[in-house]
């Protein structure tokens, strides 16, 4: 068991946002992958695929288990300013082709993959890092556009899915889809039955810090389908975040069979993709 592991008593699942283009963390001695846009231009699926093989194999080898990719936002507003050439394009045919060819790709290689950002952050002109986005479309719009990749990786048996800190009016006017039951759970698990693991975007974002607040978000979110929270920057903030989830459960605003869904997701994701090496 790696050194962390053995200090947790647990294996631990390591991730990291190795999308390619500007998102591609590890670069040295790593294999130059472009932008998700100059292969949705070819939209060959082989080659992306064999992208993914390449990606998971390079991640392996330096002991990742969970890349947070693909990108499956349908760039549809040339304005937004966080999504744009991360997409694979703005044709949801294309960007659901292309993201089922990487995930295979990737899983097939022993690399957990992560769809992103659900429901839909391609066509925001908000970066929810700044700020919280507001989205006004029907939904016959997010069936049309914004949904379909989505669906298609969760048929590709996609790993996980994390959220996106964006408000869709059509299926909550109060909370952004991290925090929404309607968005989550009515989507994902009571209408298309997926049941991996859901990941929110970091909560450190201003997009819910400045808006809800922590306690708010962790408590909303685990209600609304979240399983896995990411607080990425800040270890006083993580641990706030886990005397809040406690401290919910313990008073009855979150249930116990939530948490327990959650760990039974998690461990699932752990068995089929944690390794366990030297340290």
């Amino acid at each position: 068991m790696r050194g962390p592991g053995r200090r947790a008593g647990r294996p631990l699942l390591i991730a990291v946002d190795h999308e390619g283009g500007r998102v591609q963390r590890f670069r040295d001695g790593f294999t130059p992958v472009g932008p998700m846009r100059s292969l949705g231009q070819s939209a060959d699926e082989h080659q992306v695929e064999q992208l993914g093989r390449t990606i998971a194999r390079e991640l392996r080898g330096v002991h990742v288990d969970l890349n947070f990719a693909p990108v499956v936002d349908v760039d549809t507003n040339p304005a937004n300013p966080v999504i744009g050439d991360r997409s694979f394009g703005a044709d949801p045919a294309v960007v659901s082709r292309l993201a089922r060819a990487l995930i295979r790709g990737m899983q097939a290689q022993g690399i957990a993959a992560c769809a992103k950002h659900f429901p839909g952050h391609g066509d925001t002109s908000q970066d929810s890092h700044l700020d919280l986005p507001r989205l006004p479309h029907d939904m016959a719009r997010l069936h049309r556009v914004e949904l379909p990749p989505f669906r298609a990786a969760c048929e590709a048996g996609v790993a996980s899915i994390m959220t996106a800190h964006v408000m869709f009016e059509a299926l909550d006017r109060q909370y952004p889809a991290t925090m929404s039951r309607p968005c989550l759970d009515g989507i994902l698990r009571d209408r298309w039955g997926y049941d991996g693991v859901v990941i929110s975007d970091d909560l450190e974002m201003k997009a819910i810090a400045d808006h809800y607040g922590l306690e708010e978000a962790v408590v909303r979110g685990a209600g609304a389908g979240v399983d896995l929270f990411l607080v990425c920057h800040s270890p006083d903030v993580q641990n706030r975040a886990i005397e809040l989830l406690s401290s919910a459960v313990a008073r009855g605003a979150v249930r116990p069979s939530r948490i327990a869904e959650a760990a039974r997701r998690i461990s699932v994701l752990q068995s089929r993709f944690v390794r366990v090496g030297p340290s």
